[in-house]
């Protein structure tokens, strides 16, 4: 188990779990994943994906034993009794938030010039008003935002412009809301930074209104 490094992170009433990773061979883990498990792994064809999944679920083995991640319709995953959880990688990075409160949304991010360089895609001419959209680190924390919202939607179909918004930023806290067909949701977010990553989660309850 050289290859992999674990780090905890207690935020409230959530727990961040992370593992870190080098270059290693899946198939040298096949051991430690489920049959049901093995057959998905050989869904994906890149290397760096197949160590994404044999990584989280090398975590999730720590935290759970051997239960299985299932999938909601739109894709979020659970577990069986566990309270809520939200799956995210990023290069030799993946990690499980588990909160036994509340829905959680987390994401992680590495810190790059992309978003920056693609903010026009997903941050609003309301949201360019107040955000620095030259700013590399920003543009990060608002992709990374964008992202954690998108896991709170509770569905696939939506335009992370206009349907994911965010409506102000002070620092590492972020007030946000999602645009749904019947609804509105309230939701305040936190980011974190790491050493080459953004970490974000949601810091309390999402606040529904309908339409």
């Amino acid at each position: 188990m050289g290859a992999f490094q674990r780090e905890h992170i207690h935020i409230d009433t959530t727990e961040i779990h992370l593992i870190h990773f080098n270059e290693f061979e899946p198939n040298d883990y096949f051991h430690l994943i489920s049959e049901q498990e093995k057959d998905r792994l050989e869904t994906f064809h890149h290397i760096q994906r197949k160590r994404e999944f044999v990584a989280t679920r090398i975590l999730k083995h720590d935290l759970f034993g051997y239960k299985e991640i299932e999938y909601e319709s739109h894709g979020a995953p659970f577990i069986k009794n566990e309270g809520f959880i939200s799956i995210s990688h990023s290069r030799n990075c993946c990690g499980i938030a588990i909160n036994e409160k509340f829905k959680i949304g987390f994401d992680i991010e590495k810190k790059s010039s992309k978003a920056q360089k693609l903010h026009s895609k997903f941050i609003s001419l309301d949201e360019a008003q107040f955000l620095d959209t030259s700013n590399e680190l920003l543009m990060t924390k608002a992709w990374s935002c964008k992202e954690a919202l998108y896991k709170l939607s509770g569905r696939k179909q939506l335009i992370f412009k206009t349907d994911l918004r965010i409506l102000e930023q002070q620092n590492n806290d972020w007030k946000c809301e999602i645009l749904n067909p019947s609804e509105k949701i309230s939701v305040e977010l936190q980011t974190f930074e790491q050493i080459d990553r953004i970490l974000t989660i949601n810091k309390s309850a999402i606040e529904s209104n309908s339409h």
